[in-house]
């Protein structure tokens, strides 16, 4: 983490003690330079951007309610993580565990369409960089993973197959680098037990994570190998080139449909599905790059014939095995659900909460629309 400068340093006794006296302007100015990486731990916990900025809010209230008894026996980052931390397992424990698809149920035939979209609470959302606004390599040095790595989507989707206490304790201590002492502080526990449960959740995580990370394969690919890919990707995607998309995956390259549970697996799965439905001709394409949970993203949008202009449709989330595309993770937006239930899958008839991705379109800094 980037360390705060010396006016800032200066400034904090007499912010702090403002804050204590009730000015909550002093309050915010107080906590601000920490949002985005607790922002990012909430993100990390939850594997959910809303539900991180819901806990964000719980916490400075806690937080604010709490500042006249912090008497700065520690520093006041180790305080608001803790805060943050406590936020998080109350959320974890109201709510069911989010998953992808891939984890959620085996691959679909193709030729059964693409299902029912599931109630958005179930699955993983995605994140973009510019709100996580991670600076690159590690928080500390005792950090076993880098912050960009640790934000990375297969990264977030195996920390919630962790029990919520496993989840705090690896991410304090192997992702943030905080002490054990200070892990146990924050979870009113013992430096035996975390270490205890930091052993069980690096066994969990060894087994779920692939063996490279995100951050290692796009070093090695390097910018302009990437950015032929992804333009590739988006050429090929916008002139319904089938081939030409599926010569880009990897072998066993898997698609999935947030808030779809179905998925598919390998190139001629893939293949039929692609020609069978978003290839189909039934849509008119176009897309914009980005990126979201620290890999290449792309933005699709879709024409609107009855307002004249392509609206957004899903956020591609693109992950790399080498120089070929392992995955495709379509979050897709809740104005496609709704707007797209006969043309493009079977919904039922309550309403979908889909996985809100249009407000993550903005605030990936995508627009809204596309003339």
């Amino acid at each position: 983490m980037t360390a705060p400068s010396t006016g800032t340093a200066v400034a904090q006794p007499r912010l702090l003690q403002a804050a204590q006296a009730g000015d909550q302007d002093a309050f915010g100015r107080l906590v601000e330079p920490h949002q985005g990486e607790l922002l990012a731990h909430c993100y990390r916990m939850l594997g959910s951007l809303h539900d991180a900025e819901d806990a964000m809010q719980d916490a400075s209230l806690r937080a604010w309610r709490a500042l006249a008894r912090f008497e700065g026996r520690g520093s006041l980052r180790s305080w608001l993580y803790t805060i943050a931390t406590n936020t998080c397992l109350s959320h974890i424990e109201r709510r069911p565990k989010r998953v992808l698809p891939i984890d959620y149920g085996p691959p679909t035939d193709p030729h059964d369409g693409p299902g029912r979209p599931l109630v958005e609470s179930v699955w993983v959302e995605p994140c973009p960089d510019a709100v996580l606004d991670l600076a690159d390599g590690s928080a500390a040095p005792d950090a076993r993973y880098e912050l960009r790595e640790s934000v990375e989507l297969a990264f977030v989707a195996a920390l919630q197959h962790l029990p919520a206490n496993q989840r705090a304790a690896l991410i304090l201590r192997e992702v943030l680098g905080f002490s054990a002492r200070e892990v146990a502080e924050a979870l009113e526990t013992t430096v035996a037990s975390v270490n205890s449960a930091l052993q069980r959740a690096r066994a969990t995580l060894d087994d779920k994570l692939p063996q490279r990370s995100q951050q290692a394969t796009l070093r090695d690919l390097g910018d302009e190998a990437l950015r032929e890919l992804v333009e590739g990707y988006m050429e090929a995607m916008g002139g319904g080139d089938v081939d030409a998309v599926v010569s880009m995956l990897a072998q066993d390259a898997a698609w999935s449909m947030p808030p779809l549970a179905s998925w598919f697996r390998g190139h001629d799965e893939v293949r039929a599905f692609l020609a069978m439905y978003p290839l189909s001709g039934m849509f008119r394409w176009k897309h914009l790059v980005t990126r979201s949970n620290g890999q290449p993203a792309v933005g699709a949008y879709t024409w609107r014939a009855d307002e004249g202009c392509f609206r957004p449709f899903a956020l591609d989330v693109l992950t790399l095995e080498g120089d070929r595309i392992k995955e495709v993770t379509a979050f897709i937006t809740r104005s496609a659900v709704e707007r797209n239930r006969e043309a493009f899958v079977r919904y039922p008839d309550e309403p979908v909460d889909a996985a809100r991705v249009a407000a993550v379109f903005e605030r990936a800094g995508l627009p809204g629309r596309l003339d």
